[in-house]
């Protein structure tokens, strides 16, 4: 099992660049609310009655395949992703940055730093699952060398609308 110290990564300040430092780590139970927050600005879907009760929440954050990592400027978290495996697949899902951050290439470090988490633990093929409406999170994808594929059909199986 990979262990992740507190601070994975961090930027130093370009002397042109308005944020001092951009800092990578592993999310806890305390940052819930505000990476809930940040789901909201980013149009993330919300199920505070399912997967994503603070419990649900908790539980996911202690298992070996769920890696929940957050982006940081002076202690706020402006980026946050979640990366789940099933041994043989990693999967990225909400990846988010807030508004005001966007375009600085954080959204391609918690991307690149969660590809990182899966080739150490010999998965090489890692996906993600965008909704249609989802322009600009595909133009990062896309960037990244991700292939978009049309030919694919999702489907779910849902105890009810809320989980």
């Amino acid at each position: 099992m990979i262990t992740f110290s507190r601070t994975m990564v961090t930027h130093r300040k370009p002397t042109n660049h308005p944020h001092p430092k951009v800092s990578l780590r592993r999310m806890t139970l305390q940052d819930y609310t505000p990476v809930i927050r940040l789901w909201s600005q980013g149009n993330i879907p919300y199920r505070p009655q399912g997967r994503d009760s603070k419990k649900n929440i908790e539980k996911q954050l202690r298992q070996p395949n769920c890696f929940f990592l957050i982006a940081e400027v002076d202690h706020k978290i402006i980026g946050a992703i979640v990366g789940t495996h099933d041994g043989r697949k990693g999967w990225i899902n909400r990846q988010v940055v807030s508004p005001s951050y966007q375009k600085k290439g954080i959204a391609r470090r918690l991307v690149t730093e969660v590809e990182r988490h899966f080739t150490s633990m010999g998965i090489d093929i890692v996906a993600c699952l965008i909704e249609e409406w989802n322009i600009s999170s595909m133009q990062v994808f896309e960037q990244l060398g991700y292939t978009k594929h049309t030919d694919i059909l999702y489907f779910s199986k849902r105890k009810s609308m809320k989980v």
